[in-house]
């Protein structure tokens, strides 16, 4: 099931998205997607809808250098247990939304393409074996990286932390299973990154053990999994797009915020 927060211009609402391409519609539900869903009656379009961010996380949780050529291209060894960080909730915007470029404070913007782990249930100390009951779906989203400041600071969150720097969506699909996805990454439809999930160093339910063990989780928490190699830098006036197998595709301009 694919699960879609979108603007009629009207309000916002969830829904989900069905029918093929070319042929999408998108089933309003009432309140919010986690427990049973309950169908309005209202359909549409999904080309007279806007999609928003699929989820307002109270905090994303990324992963970093979990992809082992990623490390080694960024000349980083591979850690030796997940390296976690936080992005602000600030940071999240949707599909088609702009990514703005810090053109006073950076010199250099990347992308960085990823699978995202959407939480479902409030939990705490998840054993790995039960990962699957907490969680809800899974996204495309971009870790949008100022490289330069990345290097300059002792932590990530300058970097990381800049508004529209964590695009997500363009839905959450419910129903996958996420052990061996294609993930690509273009821009301008040049393909830079081109990974699969089988390759990540910690799998996803050893991600959400390890990140439950220090922090508690609500519904709507975001975990990125990290980047496969490949990153590179956008410009303003790019177009950059995160696609994984089974999900569906991620689509945002870059422009200056300055």
């Amino acid at each position: 099931m694919r699960i879609a927060r979108f603007s009629t211009g009207e309000g916002v609402s969830f829904g989900v998205v069905e029918g093929g391409p070319g042929e999408e519609f998108v089933a309003a539900i009432s309140g919010h997607p986690f427990g049973q869903v309950q169908f309005t009656g209202e359909r549409y379009p999904l080309t007279a809808v806007r999609l928003l961010a699929p989820m307002l996380p109270s905090k994303v949780v990324a992963i970093g250098r979990n992809y082992a050529e990623h490390a080694r291209e960024l000349g980083n060894e591979v850690p030796d247990e997940p390296l976690i960080f936080l992005k602000p909730s600030t940071t999240v915007i949707g599909d088609g939304e702009a990514i703005a470029y810090p053109t006073a404070l950076s010199d250099r913007v990347d992308f960085e393409g990823e699978l995202a782990v959407v939480i479902g249930r409030l939990c705490r100390e998840v054993p790995v074996e039960r990962v699957k009951d907490v969680i809800f779906g899974y996204t495309c989203a971009n870790d949008v990286t100022a490289r330069d400041l990345q290097k300059k600071d002792v932590q990530f969150t300058r970097a990381k932390g800049f508004d529209t720097f964590c695009p997500l969506g363009p839905w959450i699909q419910t129903d996958l299973d996420p052990s061996d996805l294609a993930l690509t990454t273009t821009v301008n439809g040049e393909v830079r990154q081109s990974g699969r999930t089988s390759q990540l160093i910690n799998d996803i339910p050893a991600l959400v053990a390890y990140v439950s063990a220090v922090m508690t989780l609500i519904p709507g928490d975001v975990i990125l999994t990290g980047t496969p190699a490949g990153v590179g830098p956008l410009e303003v006036g790019d177009e950059v797009s995160v696609g994984i197998e089974g999900v569906g595709t991620l689509t945002n301009k870059v422009v200056s915020r300055d």
